[in-house]
């Protein structure tokens, strides 16, 4: 039996149910942990769910910061530098990657709150977490504000990729079961990935006949 909710019904929620339902709603998203340092050297690094692909070339990643009514350190070290890392989390170190979320004083790293350990690659600004076997450096190319709720679409160019070599495919594709990436559902749920199968690039001549 589907439930049915109105846009109305929505808004009428208790506040924490309405926040885990339309977290939910979407489905599975990559958890990732965003890395920064400010120009005086104090790193931060917190994990996001919202990372989404916007185009391969230019390689463009982007990722949502919520609203700024409140002082956002990760948001602060990017404009002030235009560098920052998105590292993939894996399952041996979820709890730390997600207490990264607290709200910790700007003058404490989350690498040291919460035991990960920065790691610095070809001389890039930001830290990469060491851990995590799928890391990506980017350079700020724009931010949009969102004005229908107040929050920032912040996109990156890729500008270096470091990625475990047995995880590659020979067409490019990645084997991210292989690498135990996990993903999140909700707000607070970590799942594991795993494949379920693999199908050519869509053609209308190719289309089977389903029935």
């Amino acid at each position: 039996m589907l439930k049915h909710f109105t846009d109305t019904d929505i808004e009428e929620l208790n506040r924490v149910f309405r926040l885990n339902l339309m977290n939910s709603i979407t489905g599975y998203k990559p958890a990732a942990l965003i890395g920064t340092k400010s120009k005086s050297g104090q790193t931060n690094v917190a994990i996001f769910s919202s990372i989404v692909h916007l185009g391969s070339n230019p390689g463009l990643i982007g990722f949502i910061m919520r609203p700024t009514t409140v002082p956002r350190n990760t948001y602060s070290n990017i404009l002030e530098t235009r560098a920052f890392t998105i590292n993939h989390v894996h399952e041996d170190f979820i709890e730390q990657a997600h207490y990264s979320s607290a709200k910790f004083d700007s003058d404490i790293s989350e690498f040291d709150a919460c035991n990960l350990k920065d790691e610095y690659l070809n001389d890039f600004w930001a830290p990469y977490v060491a851990d995590s076997q799928l890391k990506i450096g980017l350079e700020l190319e724009d931010t949009i504000d969102i004005k229908a709720n107040g929050t920032i679409l912040v996109i990156g160019k890729v500008k270096e990729i470091h990625i475990e070599d047995s995880c590659i495919q020979e067409n490019g594709r990645l084997k991210l079961e292989k690498l135990k990436t996990v993903a999140i559902s909700g707000l607070n749920k970590y799942n594991k990935v795993s494949e379920l199968a693999e199908f050519p690039y869509a053609r209308v001549s190719e289309v089977p006949e389903f029935k």
